[in-house]
């Protein structure tokens, strides 16, 4: 019998998999390739986990206050970056798809890069830390309490983790503490997601305009 939490997990656990690989082999000629199997891979996964999916209920009273919260966390993601000195937990690959990629690649991989920073992540991760891990760490049997119920300590150990899977880990903390304040504010997994989107839109305009590739 499968266990309640494996549609909230394994998207996640997958990505994370493919992530780590994709450190192993950051040459032009593979990452490409090796991205597009990510994004192809837990996007079915998304799809075939039907379960989290009933827990996203679009609200249109919510979304102006959710692309605001995206804007927020996107200007503090690259204002207090910028501004305070702190180690960053390894680097990005700061892969140049302009510098590495020719011909029909180029434009291929913009747009899975596109998709997947703007939809599949945000559902995915939405999903597996707002969704999942904040009811988890409060209740086991999360599925017992509603969505934006939590104790202080799911909501401090979620955030850390969340901004320790992250190199900008400190910028990340204080992302991850905003979108869980808005799913305790909205209790809307929907509201996360939008504001989510929102910060990895203006995130990936910002990268592409000032070819900011460390954030990529």
């Amino acid at each position: 019998m499968r266990q309640p939490w494996f549609p909230y997990v394994v998207p996640m656990a997958t990505f994370m998999l493919f992530t780590t690989l994709e450190s192993f082999w950051p040459h032009a000629g593979i990452y490409p390739w090796l991205y597009g199997a990510k994004v192809g891979t837990v996007s079915l996964m998304l799809a075939y986990f039907a379960q989290p999916w009933q827990e996203i209920r679009p609200q249109r009273n919510i979304t102006l206050l959710a692309l605001v919260v995206g804007l927020i966390v996107f200007a503090e993601w690259i204002l207090l970056d910028q501004w305070i000195p702190y180690p960053h937990l390894g680097t990005r690959l700061s892969f140049n798809p302009f510098a590495e990629l020719r011909g029909f690649m180029l434009p291929l991989f913009l747009a899975l890069r596109c998709y997947g920073l703007v939809v599949m992540v945000p559902i995915m991760e939405e999903i597996f830390w707002r969704s999942f891990l904040l009811r988890y760490l409060s209740v086991p049997d999360f599925r017992k309490i509603p969505l934006g119920s939590f104790t202080g300590v799911a909501f401090a150990i979620t955030a850390v983790l969340f901004g320790l899977l992250h190199s900008e880990w400190l910028v990340a903390i204080l992302a991850g503490l905003i979108y869980a304040l808005l799913l305790k504010t909205t209790r809307s997994l929907y509201a996360c997601i939008v504001a989510h989107s929102t910060t990895n839109l203006a995130l990936g305009i910002y990268v592409i305009a000032t070819q900011s590739w460390q954030y990529w």
